[in-house]
């Protein structure tokens, strides 16, 4: 779609377009498979808690940490 097209929309328009393409990717038939790095980082999470490495924060503390 052509960016400009996308500007003369209104603020109704593109929140339309927004819930239609949303809709079609949630309710369509295609997965896309989850990229290798997902799996690599999931494997060393879990190894940390099996480990008993892991540390945890609750939404509280995590809420309070400025980002890095």
């Amino acid at each position: 779609m052509d960016p400009n097209a996308i500007d003369k929309m209104s603020q109704e328009e593109k929140l339309l377009a927004m819930e239609a393409l949303w809709d079609s990717l949630t309710h369509g038939n295609s997965e896309l498979p989850s990229p290798t790095w997902h799996k690599e980082i999931l494997a060393s999470r879990k190894a940390k808690m099996d480990a008993g490495e892991a540390t945890y924060v609750s939404l509280q503390e995590l809420k309070a940490t400025p980002p890095e």
